[in-house]
């Protein structure tokens, strides 16, 4: 296969993977408003305003909603950023924020949502509104939550980067960081040596008081090699947070946690696959065997892409050049298909690493 087919293989998979993680609210826009709305299901929207302090709030009630209907065949639950998109706010009559509205199945005559904002009356207005009959799902939690019984075990541990949030329950900053900051913690979940965790510090004051803080929310992070922490004062998206903990911590994740491109590749024992297929023969045994040195002596979670290396490498020797090639094209294949997050982390690794081998043929 030309290297060009296999790159647009990558970029589809990656489609694929990005469709496959989508959030559970859907995403609406001034083009495909009515492509959603108004078709073959009722529509619960909300117009929102990323400023919003009362969006920011229901967000993540809006989030649960979400993740209880999405496989709910007859119901959509969807958002639109009014600065974004302000044609179909203005046109749906939107003038205040949160705005939510009821689209019945066939009809783009909305219903304003007058109710109480929160999941389990928005649930209870969708299922009598679309004659479903849903429960609530109950959301995972991968923040974890620290006590003075458990702090100094996880947060001083010398073989875990930790991330923690001190919050006060009634403070408003907390509450809208709140839904980002368990995204970040599903990013990360896979990650053995990565602990995003939080502590109401409004309840446990001394813990507070022993590591500085003074307002809310602090954040502040206690990396393997600094348990006095640092304190964290990066921005408060997403995106922000996966930068800081890959850039700190060396993991390779995006912001929906699938493993990027770089992730598991060693600059040094990539430049030894260059060689080993540039190699003759009689010379690739011996490039091998530099493979299996240079693996041995990396440390920390590099010591498990050296083995994979050496793995794949010996693997390149024994079954010849093609190897490479058709072992991407199986594990994309696999890749497209429903598997655990621990085996899509495996079989991702094991085809960045391959790339190498792909693009030095």
């Amino acid at each position: 296969m030309a290297k060009s087919q296999i790159w647009f293989g990558f970029a589809f998979l990656a489609l694929l993977l990005v469709s496959a993680i989508a959030d559970d609210v859907v995403v609406l826009t001034d083009d495909s408003f009515e492509k959603e709305v108004g078709k073959d299901k009722g529509a619960l929207v909300e117009f929102y305003a990323p400023w919003c302090g009362h969006c920011k709030k229901l967000a993540p009630e809006y989030e649960k909603l979400g993740a209880s209907f999405k496989k709910a065949k007859s119901v959509l639950i969807a958002k639109v950023d009014c600065d974004e998109h302000k044609t179909v706010c203005t046109k749906y009559g939107v003038s205040g924020y949160p705005t939510i509205q009821w689209f019945p199945k066939g009809s783009l005559e909305p219903q304003k949502y007058e109710g109480p904002r929160n999941a389990e009356a928005l649930a209870e207005y969708v299922n009598k509104e679309g004659g479903t009959n849903v429960k609530l799902a109950a959301v995972p939690q991968n923040v974890v939550v620290l006590t003075p019984d458990n702090f100094d075990e996880i947060v001083l541990n010398e073989n875990k980067d930790v991330l923690v949030e001190f919050y006060a329950p009634w403070c408003g900053h907390c509450k809208s960081l709140a839904p980002t900051y368990e995204k970040v913690a599903t990013v990360f979940k896979q990650e053995e040596g990565v602990v995003i965790a939080n502590l109401d510090a409004d309840a446990h004051k001394s813990l507070g008081e022993k590591y500085g803080v003074s307002g809310f929310p602090t954040l502040k992070f206690f990396p393997k090699d600094n348990k006095a922490g640092q304190d964290y004062d990066g921005g408060r998206d997403l995106d922000d947070f996966v930068s800081f903990i890959n850039e700190k911590v060396g993991t390779s994740r995006d912001s929906k946690g699938q493993l990027t491109s770089e992730a598991g590749i060693v600059k040094s024992l990539d430049a030894l696959v260059k060689e080993l297929v540039a190699a003759s023969e009689d010379e690739k045994k011996a490039i091998l065997s530099r493979i299996e040195e240079e693996a041995g002596n990396l440390k920390g979670s590099t010591a498990r892409y050296g083995k994979l290396y050496s793995k794949l490498a010996k693997n390149y020797i024994e079954k010849g050049s093609g190897y490479a090639n058709k072992e991407v094209e199986r594990l994309g294949r696999v890749l497209g298909k429903s598997i655990s997050p621990v085996k899509a982390d495996e079989f991702t690794l094991k085809r960045n690493i391959l790339n190498t081998f792909v693009a030095s043929s």
